[in-house]
């Protein structure tokens, strides 16, 4: 009985999140109210504050459940890839991209979070949880390309929080422009050599130049 609950309370979560996806999309994140969620999901207000404690939560897992964990990214690419950071970051890059070139699912959801996310009125609460995560993910990705560095696969001057803003804005920027015309280009025949562009960059950086000596002062003659 218990286990029969738990499922049904699971059913319940995943058509509010399915409601959410579909109002936001309609209506966008600022102008979608919770009682318009609830009718369409088929349940009261109540059942959606049982699960979630505001639209800034709601949105927060509608975008989560679209978040590939990066450990079914290592199941899917094999053996070896762990042991090889610059080819993980790669990986990672490339797969979001990739993801939402086939994904109907997610790219309305990217649509939602780019083009369809006003921060204003009971929705500017989700402005924070987007800047949180947005502050995670850039962590993340640094974190990779310090270990890069250290593992001589980039330059040992590389600047790992400017590399990660660049591939943080190379993903968030092709993704927002493709969502919004997805005939403009090819995303899906493009992700890779996109990725490789910006990586290749990254590994012909010059060296750091070494630290120079002052001049040593001039010694006066008696």
């Amino acid at each position: 009985m218990a286990r029969r609950t738990k499922e049904a309370a699971q059913e319940t979560r995943g058509s509010i999140l399915d409601a959410a996806e579909t109002v936001f999309h309609e209506k966008g994140v600022a102008h979608s109210s919770l009682a318009e969620i609830a009718q369409v999901a088929g349940v009261t207000r109540g059942a959606i504050y049982w699960h979630f404690k505001d639209k800034a939560d709601l949105f927060e897992a509608m975008m989560d459940r679209v978040t590939l964990p990066l450990e079914d990214i290592l199941a899917a690419a094999g053996d070896g890839v762990a042991a090889d950071p610059l080819a993980l970051l790669k990986l990672c890059t490339t797969d979001v991209l990739l993801r939402t070139a086939r994904d109907k699912h997610l790219q309305r959801v990217f649509d939602i979070a780019y083009h369809k996310c006003e921060y204003v009125g009971d929705a500017a609460n989700v402005r924070e949880r987007h800047i949180a995560s947005q502050q995670d993910c850039l962590r993340q990705i640094e974190k990779g390309f310090k270990a890069c560095a250290a593992a001589g696969a980039l330059p040992p001057g590389l600047n790992a929080k400017e590399a990660a803003l660049g591939a943080l804005s190379l993903v968030s920027g092709l993704i927002a422009n493709w969502v919004l015309d997805p005939k403009s280009f090819s995303l899906e025949r493009h992700a890779a050599s996109l990725v490789d562009t910006y990586f290749r960059g990254l590994a012909t950086l010059p060296a750091p130049k070494a630290a120079r000596r002052p001049p040593a002062p001039r010694r006066k003659k008696p």
